[in-house]
């Protein structure tokens, strides 16, 4: 297999060799140059034909947003990765670059662990980015058939997503012309500082409420909870109310927070009463979850592999059999509208 082409860009000398030295390293890898600012790495783009380009946020004469607008020209689908500080800045930058169609994102070493964190972090997402586009999403389960029934109208709307995920948030809540008679539970794999600059972006462009979720919220409709970096989101009912709950159980799926932790609990407290979206997103988290509120009466909705910027996630579920619907991204707002309105009669996904 031909080896992933690189293309490095960050103002700081330093951290262009660290970041290049670390990812040569790997046999599967191969730096095809780097770049002070994105008006020269514009420049040496269109000659390299680079599959990856690792993309500082903060850079002078060019930054990283408007090089990754660019690029977006003339390859929507270029793999791009932010490599940012985790400072509140960068964060807030970070976000609006996932906003605007970064794939994803990585945050820089603050301390003298730089090689390492570039080797943990960096490195594994930059050969997923490419080899996700490569690979057929295994589904969680074995196949199972679905039988056509008419579905409930929900008490609640669940979403699961990853990479690419702020992007298509953006789109589906942009889309709900009017808030939605069912509270709805959001986990997007982020950490601390970003979920809750995602929750305020989301809020300014939607008619729907998004809140960081605290221990202990009430849910209500028309209003949406995000759950927050380095937290399980679980929703219970007490008294009954229903209530949102936070903890720091061990990662699952090597993600915390975890979308199968978030689906397990609302197929637990509303059963036939779920209507979960499977989004874009690397590996399999949400896929199991699926499962329990398949099995307890509720639907599962999946991304199309053409709006996803990676398939794993929702390609898990429809291989799966999970999934009642397979939907563009441009048309799953009216899809949801439509169906907490009325409801509708489901058909098989042939896959």
């Amino acid at each position: 297999m031909a080896k992933i082409r690189v293309l490095v860009v960050d103002d700081s000398s330093v951290a262009r060799r660290m970041v290049s030295d670390v990812l040569a390293s790997d046999p599967e890898i191969e730096i095809v140059g780097s770049a002070p600012n994105g008006r020269i790495a514009l420049a040496k783009l269109a000659q390299l034909g680079a599959d990856v380009v690792t993309l500082d946020v903060e850079m002078p004469e060019m930054d990283g947003i408007a090089t990754l607008e660019a690029i977006r020209k003339v390859d929507p689908r270029m793999a791009v990765i932010m490599f940012s500080a985790r400072t509140e800045r960068a964060a807030q930058a970070t976000v609006e670059a996932l906003l605007r169609g970064a794939t994803d994102y990585a945050t820089k070493p603050t301390d003298g662990t730089g090689e390492q964190v570039i080797r943990q972090e960096l490195l594994p997402k930059v050969k997923a980015s490419v080899a996700s586009r490569r690979a057929v999403p295994a589904p969680c389960v074995a196949p199972t058939a679905m039988p056509e029934r008419r579905p409930r109208v929900p008490d609640v709307v669940a979403i699961g997503v990853s990479t690419g995920g702020p992007q298509a948030l953006s789109r589906l809540f942009a889309d709900l012309s009017r808030p939605l008679p069912v509270p709805m539970v959001l986990v997007q794999h982020m950490p601390v500082t970003f979920t809750r600059i995602l929750a305020e972006r989301l809020t300014a462009h939607s008619v729907v409420p998004v809140h960081e979720a605290r221990d202990g919220d009430r849910l209500v409709p028309g209003e949406a909870w995000l759950a927050p970096g380095d937290f399980h989101m679980t929703v219970t009912r007490r008294n009954g109310s229903l209530t949102i709950q936070l903890d720091q159980e061990p990662p699952q799926n090597s993600c915390r927070p975890a979308v199968d932790v978030l689906f397990r609990s609302v197929a637990d407290v509303f059963g036939r009463g779920v209507l979960a979206l499977v989004m874009t997103g690397m590996g399999q988290d949400g896929c199991l979850g699926a499962e329990r509120i398949h099995a307890s009466g509720g639907s599962i909705w999946a991304q199309d592999e053409a709006t996803s910027v990676v398939w794993g996630m929702p390609g898990s579920v429809v291989r799966a059999g999970l999934a009642e619907k397979v939907i563009p991204i441009e048309q799953m707002g009216r899809e949801l509208m439509l169906r907490v309105a009325r409801g509708e009669v489901s058909r098989p996904v042939t896959t």
